[in-house]
């Protein structure tokens, strides 16, 4: 299991293992992380599931689908750091991951 951990904007810590390969959107839906939406179940059509993830993860990430960047773009308050989280397959190179998750899915 890989431990990751959902962080609210105010600070607020979901902490959850998740097993690997999974998404990153389906570990926290399982987990009942609020401010996931995931509303086309993890179809790449919605935004919903989007997180920013500092930095220094990226290079352990897969790269952004031009499909995915440009869904971001569509997202409220475009940020640098945002990822769908239902492109993001849990690992063990995520072992101890943060991600924020925005004051806004919609």
């Amino acid at each position: 299991m890989v431990h990751l951990v959902f962080q609210t904007r105010n600070g607020q810590q979901f902490p959850l293992e998740a097993a690997a390969k999974q998404s990153l959107m389906n570990a926290a839906v399982a987990a009942g992380i609020p401010g996931i939406d995931a509303d086309c179940g993890g179809s790449m059509v919605c935004g919903t599931c989007h997180v920013h993830i500092a930095p220094q993860w990226r290079d352990r990430l897969p790269p952004i689908s031009d499909m995915e960047q440009a869904l971001l773009e569509c997202v409220p308050q475009p940020h640098p750091d945002a990822r769908l989280s239902c492109q993001i397959p849990v690992s063990e190179q995520l072992q101890g991951l943060v991600a924020l998750i925005p004051s806004a899915q919609r």
